[in-house]
C-alpha cells in the first residue's frame, strides 16, 4: 500500500522527526508509517441508551482495521440524549450538538491528517453530526450505527419511549392508572440501543445505508445481537478498502444519493427532523437541495412500510422482514431509485441490491408492494401560506383528514402548552402555536414530544393541530406542523399570531394559513420588537447568533454575502 497522506507528510526529512517522536510514544514502529492513519469517532457514553453499546462496536472495528493493515486512531464525540432532556432546558442543546459533532470530526481528521473515518453513532443527533462532518472533511469514511433497541413489555404490550410520554397524557385523561403509569416508566427501555420505532434515529441510518454510506443491513440491527459486533468489522474492512481505492464521501454523496436516501426515508415513514438534516448535509456537501425537493419526492414515493409512529412495526421488526436492501429493491424495481449510484463498498446501488428479491416475503407485513402502499404518497408534507412562506414540514401518516380550522392557542414555550393540554384546557377543533422555539429564538430548536405526545395520549392527536417553529421528536404524530419559517424570533407571521385567530393548516392544498386580513397583519407588525436573546454567552448564544433558517437546515455556516 501506498504511503497515506499523514505518514508521508511527516517521514519526509528530518525536520519530521518530532513528529514521528510522539507516535513512537504510542507504540508505534517504523513499519507504521507506511499504514494508513483511520480514527474511529467514537460516541460511546453512558449518558443514554442510545449510546452505552457503542464501545463493542469501536473495538470490533479498531479490531478489522488492524486486520486489515491500517492504524486505528479513536477520538470522542459528545452526544446529548433527546429523550433524557426532553421537556427540559437541556433539549435546547440536542440540535446545537449536531454542529459540535460534526466539528469534532472536522477538527480531528483534519487537524491529524487522517487517511480515513469511520463515524459509530447512536443517538440522533451522531447521525446527521457525523456525515457532515465526514462530508467536510471528505476522506474516505463509512458510518456505524450503534443499533436499534428491542421493545419493552407491559401487560402484553411492546413499548418504547413514545409509549412513556403518550401514557402521560393517558393518565391526565383518566385513561390508565398510576401503577400503569409508572410500569410503563419503569419497562419502555429494556436496554441498549436506540429509540425503536421509525424515529430520527433509525429514519437517519436508514437513510445513510440508502445513501451508500453504511454497509447492507446494518441500519436496522438491534445492538445487543451479535451480528452489530461484526457487521462494525466489517465496515472497518470496507473502509480501508475504499482508502486504497480512494472512494470519498463527496464521490458517493450526490444529488442523485440524496434523492434515493429522500425516497427511502418517504417509503419508510421516518421522521421530520430528517428533512432539517438534510439540508445540512447537502450544504455540508456543497449540493444543491432545497426543501422543495422533500415535496417532489413526496408526490411520487409512497409509504410502503407500516412502522411506529403512526404505524405498529419498529425497526428490528423492518430487519428482520428483510431490512432497508428489501424496501430499496421494491423502489428500484418499481423505478424510483438511481440504481447507478456509488456506495462506500466500490459497488453501486444496483449490484448491491442484485440477489434481494423484488418481492418481499409473504409471511411478514412490515413491508408492502407499491401497489398495496400504506400511503400512495409520502408522508412528509411541506407546507406554506403566510404563516410559512419559506416553508413548514407537516407529517401527515395515521391521519384520517390531514386538515383543519380553527382558533388559535398561543403559547411562547413548551411548558405552559404542556400545563394548559394536561389541565384540559385545550378542545378537539383548536390549533395550538407554539413559538419562540426556533434555532435563534429557543435557542436550539427544541422537539416537542411532550406536548404532542400529551395530546395524543389524551385522544386528541387528529381532532387538534399544533403549529411550532420548533421540532418534533420523530416518535411524534397528529396534525402537526413543525419547522414554521421565519421563525418567530425573525420576525415571522407566527410571532403575530393572537389566541383565537383563525388558522388552517391543510396537507391537500399544503397550506399553512393565518386567517386574519393584510391590514390587521400590518397594524401587529408596526408593534412588534424581537425580544432580547435568552442567552448572551457559551454554545447557546454562538448557536442562536449564527444559525440560518430552519428551511436552510439550521446550519452554522451559511454564509450570506
Amino acid at each position: 500500500m501506498a504511503l497515506n497522506r499523514r505518514s508521508k507528510n511527516i517521514t519526509e526529512g528530518v525536520q519530521r522527526a518530532p513528529n514521528r517522536s510522539m507516535y513512537y510514544g504510542m507504540g508505534y514502529e517504523a513499519a507504521d508509517f507506511n499504514k494508513p492513519m483511520v480514527g474511529i469517532a467514537n460516541s460511546h457514553s453512558t449518558i443514554t441508551p442510545c449510546n452505552a453499546g457503542l464501545q463493542p462496536l469501536a473495538d470490533a472495528a479498531q479490531e478489522g482495521l488492524r486486520e486489515a493493515g491500517a492504524n486505528p486512531q479513536i477520538f470522542g464525540t459528545p452526544t446529548i440524549s433527546d429523550g433524557m432532556s426532553m421537556g427540559t432546558e437541556g433539549m435546547k442543546y440536542s440540535l446545537v450538538s449536531r454542529e459540535v459533532i460534526a466539528d469534532c470530526i472536522e477538527t480531528c481528521v483534519g487537524g491529524q491528517w487522517m487517511d480515513g473515518v469511520l463515524v459509530i453513532g447512536g443517538c440522533d443527533k451522531n447521525m446527521p453530526g457525523g456525515m457532515m462532518g465526514m462530508l467536510r472533511a471528505n476522506v474516505p469514511s463509512i458510518f456505524v450505527y450503534g443499533g436499534t433497541i428491542l421493545p419493552g413489555r407491559h401487560n402484553g404490550q411492546d413499548l418504547n419511549i413514545v409509549s412513556v410520554f403518550e401514557a402521560v397524557g393517558e393518565h391526565a385523561a383518566g385513561r390508565i392508572k398510576d401503577e400503569d403509569l409508572l410500569a410503563i416508566e419503569r419497562n419502555a427501555i429494556p436496554g441498549t440501543g436506540s429509540c425503536g420505532g421509525m424515529y430520527t434515529a433509525n429514519t437517519m441510518s436508514s437513510a445513510f445505508e440508502a445513501l451508500g454510506m453504511s454497509l447492507p443491513y446494518s441500519s436496522t440491527m438491534a445492538n445487543v445481537e451479535s451480528e452489530i459486533k461484526e457487521s462494525a468489522k466489517q465496515s472497518a474492512l470496507a473502509l480501508v478498502e475504499a482508502i486504497r481505492q480512494d472512494i470519498k464521501p463527496r464521490d458517493i454523496v450526490t444529488r442523485e444519493s440524496l434523492e434515493n436516501a429522500v425516497s427511502v426515508i418517504m417509503a419508510t415513514g421516518g421522521s421530520t427532523n430528517a428533512v432539517l438534516h438534510f439540508l445540512a448535509i447537502a450544504h455540508a456537501a456543497e449540493i444543491d437541495w432545497s426543501i422543495d425537493d422533500f415535496e417532489r419526492i413526496r408526490q411520487r414515493v409512497p409509504v410502503i412500510c407500516d412502522l411506529k409512529p403512526s404505524g405498529q412495526y419498529l425497526a428490528i421488526d423492518l430487519h428482520r422482514a428483510g431490512g432497508i436492501p428489501q424496501v430499496m429493491k421494491i423502489l428500484l424495481d418499481g423505478g424510483l431509485l438511481h440504481g447507478d449510484c456509488m456506495t462506500v463498498t466500490g459497488k453501486t446501488i444496483a449490484e448491491l441490491l442484485a440477489d434481494v428479491s423484488a418481492t418481499p416475503a409473504a409471511d411478514q407485513s412490515v413491508i408492502r408492494t407499491l401497489d398495496n402502499p400504506m400511503y400512495a404518497k409520502g408522508h412528509l408534507a411541506i407546507l406554506r401560506g403566510n404563516l410559512a412562506e419559506e416553508g413548514a414540514v407537516a407529517k401527515i401518516t395515521g391521519l384520517k383528514n390531514p386538515a383543519i380550522t380553527g382558533p388559535a392557542k398561543v403559547f411562547d414555550d413548551e411548558q405552559s402548552a404542556l400545563d394548559a393540554i394536561l389541565a384540559n384546557k385545550v378542545e378537539a377543533g383548536d390549533v395550538v402555536v407554539l413559538r419562540y422555539l426556533g434555532p435563534k429564538g429557543g435557542p436550539g430548536m427544541p422537539e416537542m414530544l411532550a406536548p404532542t405526545g400529551a395530546l395524543v395520549g389524551q385522544g386528541l392527536g387528529e381532532s387538534v393541530g399544533l403549529i411550532t417553529d420548533g421540532r418534533f421528536s420523530g416518535g411524534t404524530w397528529g396534525m402537526v406542523v413543525g419547522h414554521v419559517a421565519p421563525e418567530a424570533y425573525a420576525g415571522g407571521l407566527i410571532g403575530l399570531v393572537e389566541e383565537g385567530d383563525s388558522i388552517t393548516i391543510d396537507a391537500h392544498t399544503l397550506t399553512l394559513q393565518l386567517n386574519v386580513d393584510d391590514a390587521e397583519i400590518a397594524r401587529r407588525r408596526s408593534h412588534w420588537t424581537q425580544p432580547a436573546p435568552r442567552y448572551t454567552r457559551g454554545v447557546l448564544a454562538k448557536f442562536a447568533k449564527n444559525a440560518a433558517s430552519a428551511s436552510r437546515g439550521a446550519v452554522l455556516d451559511l454564509y450570506e454575502e
